[in-house]
C-alpha cells in the first residue's frame, strides 16, 4: 500500500513541529487516516527527532501493520481505537503534557481559561486509568471516555487530541497545551479565573467555523520547516 505522498509530507511536518516544541520527545506519536480506506499511517516505535518519510507505518482497522519498517508504538491502541470509533476523526496526537497532564493530578478540573481553549469548550473528560493504552479494552474505554470530544487526558500520564485533518489536530494540539500552560500560570497564581461556560461556547464554536487558529498554527508548522530545510541546504 503506496500513502499518499501529500498526507505523508504533512506528517512529517507535523512530527518535526512537535518534536521541536517538546511535545514527543521520544515518547508520543502522531497518527493520520488514509482517505477512502480502512487504513492509518501511524509513527514508528522509538521515532526521534530525525524522522523520514518511511518511518510512519501503514496499518488497518484491525490493528495489523500493512507496510512500513518498525515496530508499532506499545499505544498504538490509542490511535487504533479513536479511529475506529469516530469516523469523523482524521489525525490523532498522543503526548505527555506537562501542564494538560497536571489537571488531572491536582483539584483542578482543566477548562477554557483563554480564547484559544475555548476551543474545547464542550468538555475536556479525563480517562482515569494512568496505566499505559496498550491493549484493545483499555483502547476502546479511551475512546468511550473521548466520546464526541475534541481532546481528552490520560489521569498522570499525558493527553490525546484529534482534528479532522492532520492540520486541525496539530492545530488543537498545541493550543490545548498552551490553555492548560496559561491554566497553570493562574492557579499557581490563586484561584484560576475559568472562561463562563455560555461564553466559551460561543467564542469556541465562532472560532470553529472560521478556522482561524488551525490555519494560523499551521502557517508555523510550514514556517519553521522551510527554516529547517534552508538549514539543512546552507550546512
Amino acid at each position: 500500500m503506496h500513502a499518499p505522498d501529500e498526507l505523508i509530507g504533512k506528517l512529517l511536518k507535523a512530527w518535526h513541529f512537535l518534536y521541536r516544541r517538546g511535545f514527543i520527545e521520544g515518547f508520543g506519536h502522531l497518527s493520520a487516516r488514509i482517505p477512502d480506506s480502512d487504513l492509518f499511517l501511524l509513527a514508528r516505535h522509538s521515532l526521534g527527532p530525525r524522522a523520514v518519510a518511511e518511518d510512519f507505518l501503514v496499518v488497518d482497522l484491525r490493528g495489523r501493520k500493512v507496510a512500513g519498517t518498525g515496530d508499532l508504538p506499545g499505544e498504538f491502541p490509542i490511535h487504533l481505537e479513536i479511529l475506529r470509533a469516530r469516523p469523523d476523526i482524521g489525525s490523532v496526537v498522543h503526548y505527555h503534557g506537562l501542564h494538560s497532564t497536571a489537571f488531572t493530578t491536582s483539584e483542578h478540573a482543566l477548562r477554557p481559561i483563554h480564547l484559544m481553549g475555548t476551543l474545547f469548550h464542550d468538555g475536556i473528560p479525563v480517562y482515569d486509568d494512568p496505566r499505559l493504552v496498550t491493549n484493545a479494552d483499555r483502547g476502546m474505554a479511551l475512546a468511550r471516555t473521548l466520546g464526541p470530544h475534541r481532546a481528552v487526558l490520560l489521569r498522570a500520564h499525558g493527553a490525546a487530541v484529534t482534528g479532522a485533518t492532520v492540520e486541525e489536530c496539530v492545530g488543537g494540539t498545541f493550543l490545548f497545551e498552551e490553555n492548560a500552560r496559561r491554566a497553570h500560570a493562574a492557579a499557581c497564581m490563586g484561584k484560576p479565573l475559568w472562561i463562563e461556560e455560555k461564553l466559551a461556547a460561543d467564542a469556541g464554536s465562532e472560532l470553529l467555523r472560521n478556522r482561524g487558529p488551525f490555519r494560523r498554527v499551521w502557517a508555523l508548522v510550514e514556517s519553521e520547516h522551510e527554516i529547517g530545510a534552508s538549514n539543512i541546504r546552507a550546512d
